[in-house]
């Protein structure tokens, strides 16, 4: 099967891999969000750009079988994978769709939930009304974005700075400017979306590696690949020695090899029309 450009191609290779390396990350990720939201039973729930599942099981799970539960994706093997993995929740829906544009009605959703994926959208303040407008009045909505790095895991990153473009590098750094810097700039976002009740929760979630070996194959399971797709094919065992050297290098002398990332937490409600 042909895969599909751009970030929905991307995500559709590592479809088979994401979340499933045995590195513990989107779904201690999601489990935040998931507590923050709330979800009561019977309600409506859309997550958008829900991978393999970390929220929407656990959402659907709040919602019971008297609600529903609706995950989007704009890759199909992505899409594939988990209406599978979750077909023994019936009020459970799986389909391909566009974060900047789901197309359902306004106030079709109690909820709405997006973990990590506004920071992929070119306008993230008109993708985030687009999301408000699918909440009902006094619905939530709810996303995750990076804060605080690990100074660690930023070194294995950097290693792959000098070939990204700027559009991958504004994705992967946008917790170093614009919106995604602060707390107060989400917050700004959410009001812009017509959101109020406005807060932020911060929790810190550690990825934990058997050896640097284990390390590269997580940078390849996941968004990351973009940066893989980057390098120049007859430079990824470069690559790869130049990983597994500095992985090397901040394995403590136990053998353990952990990175840490702050991750923000924004929830809203949606105000009055």
């Amino acid at each position: 099967m042909a895969h599909p450009d751009g970030p929905a191609g991307i995500f559709d290779r590592v479809a088979d891999t994401y979340d499933a390396v045995g590195v513990p990350w989107f779904e201690p990720i999601a489990a935040g969000l998931v507590d923050e939201l709330a979800v009561r039973p019977g309600e409506s729930v859309l997550d958008i750009g829900c991978g393999r599942g970390a929220a929407l099981r656990p959402l659907a799970l709040a919602t019971g079988p008297d609600g529903r539960a609706v995950g989007i994706d704009l890759a199909p093997r992505m899409v594939e994978l988990t209406a599978r993995d979750l077909a023994d929740l019936p009020q459970v829906t799986v389909a391909v769709g566009d974060a900047r544009a789901p197309d359902f009605a306004a106030a079709s959703f109690d909820v709405v939930s997006a973990s990590l994926v506004l920071f992929f959208m070119p306008d993230p303040a008109a993708t985030l009304s687009v999301w408000a407008s699918l909440v009902v009045h006094g619905g939530r909505l709810g996303t995750t974005t990076f804060g605080a790095q690990d100074e660690r895991w930023r070194r294995v990153d950097e290693l792959f700075f000098s070939y990204l473009p700027p559009a991958l590098l504004d994705a992967r750094t946008s917790g170093r400017s614009g919106p995604f810097a602060s707390d107060a700039g989400m917050a700004d976002l959410f009001v812009g979306a017509g959101l109020t009740a406005i807060r932020t929760v911060t929790r810190t979630v550690e990825a934990v590696f058997r050896n640097p070996e284990h390390l590269v194959a997580f940078t390849q399971s996941h968004g990351q690949r973009a940066m893989w797709d980057a390098v120049p094919a007859d430079e990824h065992d470069a690559m790869r020695a130049r990983i597994l050297e500095l992985a090397a290098s901040i394995t403590d002398p136990s053998g353990h090899l952990a990175l840490a990332q702050e991750v923000r937490y924004t929830l809203g409600v949606r105000g009055p029309s």
